[in-house]
């Protein structure tokens, strides 16, 4: 039940975010008022509370701790970002109101409920009944899935309805013919690799020694040693039970389109033939050795395809775009932020103090005393 359950977790990318912060009160001394929540940022008529703030650090300190950082620097570097969270939860709640404000809810809530039901088969429960229970009994709350699944969605229709879609059917016929002449690279099938990994972390290790190590695996692997039986036995990578990897998959990562892949990945599998590995890549976490296991080339361009080509000019323009509609919805907000974050967090929302309310901090914490009685 447990591996099931812990598929489906990951299936949802939401299992982390279920963990309650807990134990406050009981830090205190008796009588003591203890702060347990408080109002991080107003968003018109919206709060963020610290409680929400601090299971988005949880959450982002457990994904940096698998992939292979020690507690302790995964927090240092999650609280060096904690700006950026909080920058991310305003511009999540304004989309929400948003999709609220457009009438999205129904449409997304129909979303929520096909995803549940694919999930549900997906892992071959026999109801969406069955498939809760389940989850309670793993610790994992349907409810706050839902709610998961239901923000992200809504997010996602709000943006390609406001500006995706708007960019899409504003192109022309003639700038679409125009942008084919110019980028007709673009309109082919793009070289597909299959990659395997051997992924040494550095949590906890000198560099130099892991280094080293990648150095020695270097020279084995070009020396003709088994690329799966050196990964099976060295590579740390784990999955979402802390279990390692390679030793049930030899190593294989997936199948990649070329432009999908990171640059620096790009760069180093460029000239790498079929069945060659790469120089030691150096990550954040640790060191990789990538081996090719596969190459399928890129293809002639294709015929003009005004669809396709409406797509691409999409993309294109996208991301520019939909900052410039978040920069409009808060402008247009009334946002609020808490005194001790106003400093760091004002400047990502690309708002100044007087647009914002920010000038002073009128939040009053919630509290109680140890005995839980109000104060």
């Amino acid at each position: 039940m447990r591996s099931k359950l812990t598929i489906l977790a990951w299936t949802l990318f939401v299992a982390a975010t279920l963990s309650l912060c807990s134990g406050l009160a009981a830090l205190a001394q008796e009588g003591e008022p203890v702060v347990i929540d408080s109002v991080v940022a107003q968003v018109n008529s919206d709060v963020i509370m610290l409680s929400t703030l601090k299971r988005e650090i949880k959450d982002a300190i457990d994904a940096f701790k698998q992939q292979g950082m020690t507690e302790q620097k995964a927090t240092e570097e999650v609280m060096r970002r904690q700006p950026e969270i909080i920058a991310n939860l305003v511009n999540e709640l304004l989309l929400v109101q948003k999709g609220k404000e457009l009438s999205l809810s129904e449409e997304v809530e129909n979303e929520v409920n096909a995803e549940m039901l694919r999930v549900m088969k997906e892992q071959k429960f026999k109801t969406i009944k069955e498939m809760e229970d389940a989850m309670r009994h793993e610790g994992i709350d349907p409810a706050s899935i839902r709610q998961t699944i239901r923000t992200q969605y809504m997010k996602g229709a709000v943006l390609t309805r406001e500006v995706d879609s708007k960019i899409y059917n504003g192109i022309t016929t003639k700038e679409a013919q125009d942008y084919y002449n110019k980028h007709r690279d673009l309109f082919r099938k793009p070289e597909v690799v299959k990659l395997s990994e051997i992924f040494l972390s550095l949590a906890g290790k000198p560099e130099a020694d892991v280094r080293a190590k990648a150095a020695q695996l270097l020279t084995q692997l070009r020396g003709g040693a088994d690329f799966k039986t050196l990964a099976a036995a060295n590579s740390d990578r784990l999955d979402q039970a802390g279990e390692r990897l390679a030793p049930k998959n030899g190593g294989v990562v997936g199948t990649f389109v070329i432009p999908d892949l990171k640059p620096d990945f790009v760069t180093a599998i460029k000239n790498v033939p079929i069945g060659g590995v790469t120089d030691p890549i150096r990550l954040d976490e640790g060191f990789e050795i990538l081996r090719v296991d596969e190459r399928t080339p890129a293809s002639d361009p294709l015929a003009f395809n005004e669809d396709k080509v409406r797509e691409a000019i999409t993309i294109e323009r996208r991301d520019k775009e939909r900052e410039e509609y978040m920069k409009g919805l808060r402008k247009d907000a009334y946002l609020k932020i808490a005194l001790e974050y106003q400093e760091k967090v004002a400047p990502l929302l690309k708002t100044d103090a007087a647009s914002t309310g920010t000038t002073t901090n009128t939040t009053t914490p919630a509290v109680k005393n140890s005995s839980g009685k109000k104060p």
